[in-house]
């Protein structure tokens, strides 16, 4: 039976936090978990014995399920996000072979590309954005890949701000002369959110015309980056598939500043009904990223992955990302690749209380397709039913520890 999106999101945020953890930890990194979880699910069907055990422990769901879901996102392409897949190898045997043409449409076949037709097939599926695939093939036997791109432009532009506005405890104000503003309208939600991980935490969800969101998750500085990146994976899904997040009341909070917002109180006119009136903004830097990752811990499941074709010679896995936020929008892209090669080359009126939410140190980002119809408030208190596979499913996260200066972008 597939699995949906709904039920993808415990083992994908499972997963992701892992990825992070072994490829980029604390620095300052993007990533698409999504990218290298297809590929598994991809494989899983194909798989046996010890092999298809450790997909399932990488997976976090039966691979035949996880293999329904990387199908139906690959054969319902989300207008707003790029996706293709690759499986290029010469004569497989009996089973590999019935396995191979029971693949997905979407997914490229034959015998394995020169290095310049693969630079090519990452290029095109991600836009341009990724112009070298991400391992030296020369040698190889059998090739998998993923490509993840989205380009997107936001419902609503941010506003500029001075760097100051991320208050005085950010070192980040000294280093970029603008930040991004959250502006009044729809296309933006801020609030505060407790987690079970990572305490109280800043919210920042940013949508994208025609259908996808880009949540921006900050803890408290001695937060660890892996608690603050497991409160992102379980909030912006949420948020996608229009659940409750629940969020704190800025009248339950201190008057004050802390490292994560200030809060200010005074009269003014209000329209609630108890005469009260919470109004929240966030600022936030631009920033851009590029990683390439390597991916050969057993854990990640990859080994596994490549051992269903060869449990001998070498082999290696990477992926190459790159995202970037600014005042316009937003845009990322990735490619995850396995190799099995003979010999290895390494590749490369009343009271009103407002907050600023700051994002003035390192936080986390994830970027979750929904459906292009519903809006930003839809999604987050409808919670009705929709058809796409894409809804919910995050797609690309980062660890945002170097800021940009605003106005470049």
């Amino acid at each position: 039976m597939t699995v949906t999106a709904a039920e993808a999101a415990a083992p994908l945020a499972a997963y992701a936090r892992r990825f992070h953890a072994l490829t980029g930890g604390s620095t300052h990194h993007v990533a698409s978990p999504l990218g290298a979880w297809l590929l598994l699910a991809l494989v899983g069907p194909a798989s046996s014995g010890e092999e298809r055990a450790a997909l399932e422990e990488a997976l976090g769901c039966d691979p035949a399920g996880a293999a329904g879901l990387a199908s139906a996102l690959l054969e319902n392409p989300h207008p707003l996000v790029g996706c293709a897949a690759g499986l290029w190898a010469g004569s497989l045997s009996g089973d590999l072979e019935r396995w191979r043409s029971r693949l997905p449409a979407g997914v490229a076949t034959g015998s394995i590309p020169s290095q310049d037709e693969l630079d090519e097939w990452a290029r095109r599926y991600t836009f341009g954005l990724i112009d070298r695939f991400p391992l030296d093939t020369s040698t190889a036997t059998v090739l998998l890949a993923t490509a993840l791109a989205t380009k997107v432009s936001w419902q609503q532009p941010f506003e500029l701000a001075p760097a100051g506005a991320l208050g005085p405890s950010s070192t980040w104000r000294e280093r970029v002369r603008s930040v991004l503003r959250t502006p009044r309208g729809p296309g933006h939600q801020q609030f505060i959110a407790p987690t079970a991980g990572a305490g109280e935490v800043a919210v920042q969800a940013a949508r994208a015309a025609g259908g996808l969101l880009v949540v921006s998750v900050a803890a408290a500085p001695e937060v660890p980056a892996g608690a603050v990146l497991a409160a992102a994976y379980e909030i912006a899904p949420r948020l996608a598939l229009g659940e409750r997040v629940p969020s704190r009341s800025l009248f339950d909070l201190a008057v004050g500043e802390t490292p994560l917002w200030a809060i200010t109180e005074q009269a003014a006119e209000v329209t609630g009904p108890d005469g009260r009136e919470e109004r929240c903004v966030a600022v936030l830097p631009a920033w851009s990223a590029r990683s390439q990752l390597d991916l050969s811990d057993p854990s990640l499941g990859l080994a596994a992955a490549s051992g269903v074709f060869d449990p001998v010679d070498p082999w290696a896995a990477r992926q190459a990302a790159m995202a970037r936020f600014t005042r316009e929008g937003f845009e990322a892209a990735a490619v995850t690749a396995v190799v099995r090669s003979a010999s290895m080359i390494r590749g490369v009126p009343g009271l009103v209380r407002a907050a600023e939410l700051r994002f003035g140190h390192p936080y986390a980002v994830v970027a979750v397709a929904i459906d292009g119809a519903r809006d930003l408030a839809g999604a987050a208190g409808s919670g009705s039913a929709v058809a796409s596979p894409w809804n919910g499913v995050p797609v690309f996260s980062a660890w945002v520890a170097e800021p940009e200066d605003a106005a470049d972008g």
